[in-house]
């Protein structure tokens, strides 16, 4: 009795959001899945359950995409002018500033986000994705050709229909608008499929969009499993393209499904094991905070159990005049963050979803809920497991090199090639290295650097495909060429 009484005081005093959607949402609506199963979403500071959500299966998901499908042949969405489809997405960036709140509340709950970084710089950025594709709704145009003979071309950008997405659970807002903001501006219909350990924000992003005005069947959200609902979603054949974020392993089952189904188009974000390279004439303290940037940053704003963030910089090489003392300083910095409560402002690390020498770290946090120290290893080499395979945790693996041709080469070692950081002061040696690690993204001198108009997407096994940027749009439209006779024309 003592012990359920003191579980019962912790939880009290743990900080729980509102929530207010937990069914699936089809068509404008809010409905219990076809089964009426549910399953339970655990809040990761406790290991106990948050909330009961619908739980998805093939039949739900043919519902949507029926949905979907028909908003896409015969609404509304796709027929509208790139203007009112801007003011539409505008006021639904709009309704997520003025949700910040809660919507943060959900996600460090659900995920175990710092609710201080969730609610000031991550929600907030997701309003200003819709806003940048917004502004993009309306530029979007073919163009006219110089063909060769007496004819008359031009091409025009069309939406490429309806589209499945599947999202991961450790950017729950983030990845949900890295996707739903361009194909909502390029007019196509979509059903979304979180995951199901942090589904809670998507729907009440579903609810937002329909009070912003985004017509019924636009964005359907299926909660759910990936291997029922996920792969309903993957195989169905009224589906045009399916974009995931998500493991190599996945992603091969994503590719499978749509090459044995209709061919739809495929964009993946993938696994990662990305390089950051610290030369000797770096600022030693820069580069040491950098590192841990790099290699526990969903760590130190979110942090579950299991939780994937393919960009972290986990493989750390540090040029050998500068080793010991990034080694000494590492450690000293470790040391010192505060793992705790997300929601807790002073709170450096939430709740976290082979021979080498551990430095620091690793050991379990409290008896409650799932908290582990940063952890860093020393020593490692390139055929240990910890510097090939993708790490589940706050772990960073550090190496020594000499030259600039070891580090580029050992930089590339590997089967992904998502991002890779640099760290000098030395142009020559930032512009020699960006060119010659195979990877999506380089960050010089800084790590993690997103924005809105740069895109990220990966190189080799971690995937292709942009999301964000123009880039990120493209992959929602076709191109289709229209081609006419002309005669006696004064000019070709």
């Amino acid at each position: 009795m003592g012990s359920e009484g003191n579980d019962s005081s912790e939880r009290q005093k743990l900080r729980l959001p509102e929530i207010k959607f937990t069914r699936l949402f089809i068509n404008g609506e809010f409905v219990d899945a076809v089964s009426g199963k549910t399953f339970e979403t655990i809040d990761p500071r406790t290991g106990e359950a948050l909330a009961s959500v619908a739980e998805g299966d093939k039949e739900d998901v043919d519902l949507a995409v029926k949905a979907a499908r028909e908003a896409f042949d015969h609404g509304r969405w796709p027929r509208m002018s790139g203007s009112e489809r801007r003011k539409i997405m505008m006021k639904f960036a709009d309704l997520i500033d003025r949700h910040v709140e809660e919507l943060a509340s959900l996600d460090c709950a659900d995920a175990g986000k710092l609710f201080t970084h969730t609610k000031f710089l991550e929600i907030p950025q997701c309003a200003e994705n819709i806003r940048y594709f917004a502004g993009a709704a309306d530029k979007i145009h073919g163009e006219t050709l110089k063909m060769s003979r007496e004819l008359q071309g031009y091409t025009l950008r069309e939406p490429i229909g309806v589209v499945g997405h599947i999202i991961p659970w450790n950017f729950p807002s983030t990845m949900f608008f890295f996707k739903v903001s361009p194909a909502l501006a390029a007019g196509c219909t979509m059903v979304v499929k979180p995951a199901e350990q942090s589904p809670l924000s998507a729907l009440y992003y579903a609810h937002l969009a329909k009070e912003a005005g985004v017509p019924d069947g636009v964005l359907n959200v299926i909660t759910g499993f990936g291997p029922t609902a996920g792969a309903a979603l993957s195989s169905h054949m009224d589906v045009d393209k399916i974009s995931f974020t998500g493991s190599t392993e996945v992603g091969r089952l994503v590719m499978e499904a749509a090459a044995k189904s209709n061919l739809k188009v495929v964009s993946l974000e993938l696994g990662g094991k990305s390089p950051l390279m610290v030369f000797d004439d770096a600022d030693v303290d820069t580069a040491v905070e950098l590192a841990q940037i790099a290699a526990f940053y969903n760590k130190v704003i979110a942090g579950v159990f299991h939780l994937r963030d393919m960009r972290r910089g986990s493989r750390v090489y540090v040029q050998e005049g500068i080793y010991d003392e990034f080694v000494r300083k590492s450690a000293e910095k470790a040391k010192s963050w505060k793992i705790g409560d997300p929601f807790d402002p002073q709170v450096n690390q939430g709740p976290q979803r082979e021979g080498a020498t551990l430095l620091t770290g690793g050991k379990p946090c409290g008896d409650k809920g799932l908290y582990i120290e940063p952890t860093i290893f020393t020593d490692v080499k390139e055929e240990m497991t910890i510097a090939k395979d993708e790490i589940f945790g706050p772990v960073m693996s550090l190496m020594k090199f000499k030259t600039i041709e070891e580090v580029i080469e050992r930089a590339n070692q590997t089967r992904y090639g998502l991002a890779a950081g640099i760290v000098t002061t030395d142009l020559n040696i930032a512009n020699r290295v960006s060119r010659s690690v195979r990877a999506g993204t380089i960050w010089i001198n800084c790590y993690m650097a997103f924005d809105r108009d740069c895109p990220f997407g990966g190189f080799k096994m971690s995937g292709f495909g942009k999301d964000i940027g123009m880039a990120g749009l493209d992959k929602y439209l076709l191109c289709k060429s229209v081609v006419t006779p002309i005669y006696n024309s004064p000019w070709l």
